[in-house]
């Protein structure tokens, strides 16, 4: 069962379940249109809410042609997992404890693989702003199976961080 504030979050923000895992709803979508590579065209810049529920993750997806920038609105801290090009793993905390090494905003560049795990034991409220804007069809979700393939020395946490 979820913790009542958390609902009550949800509820009043109008967010719905998102296909990675949490909650989240568009609150902006640029009217400017740009070119993105020859025959994509893509708003400007997107933002949304996205709550993760203590215990929850977003799972390791990729947003292949466009920058993620994650603020940290309200609750507690998320580990923000990166998977690099070059096959590198970083996690950082995304949070208001900036004394010890939280900070507010991350921004997690095209084309990496990212995953997003809910520290604490209520929630945390977080806002992502996309540029060029977010289009599902930029959102790619690998298997467990694929990255294992791929990425074999990050086992633990590609198969704590998937769901197939």
């Amino acid at each position: 069962m979820m913790d009542p504030q958390t609902q009550r979050i949800i509820d009043v923000l109008g967010l719905k379940a998102h296909p990675e895992g949490g909650f989240y709803r568009e609150t902006f979508r640029s009217g400017q249109v740009l070119a993105v590579a020859p025959g994509m065209r893509r708003n400007a810049s997107t933002a949304i809410y996205f709550l993760l529920p203590a215990g929850a993750f977003s799972a390791f997806h990729v947003v292949r042609h466009t920058d993620e920038v994650w603020h940290h609105y309200g609750g507690e801290a998320v580990e923000i997992h990166m998977i690099l090009p070059d096959g590198g793993h970083r996690i950082e905390r995304l949070g208001r404890d900036i004394e010890n090494g939280e900070r507010p905003q991350i921004v997690v560049p095209a084309g990496t693989l990212q995953a997003a795990v809910a520290r604490g034991t209520r929630y945390a409220l977080c806002g992502c702003t996309v540029s060029p804007g977010f289009d599902f069809a930029d959102l790619e979700m690998p298997t467990r199976q694929e990255l294992l393939g791929r990425f074999p020395h990050h086992e633990d946490v590609i198969r704590r961080l998937t769901r197939i």
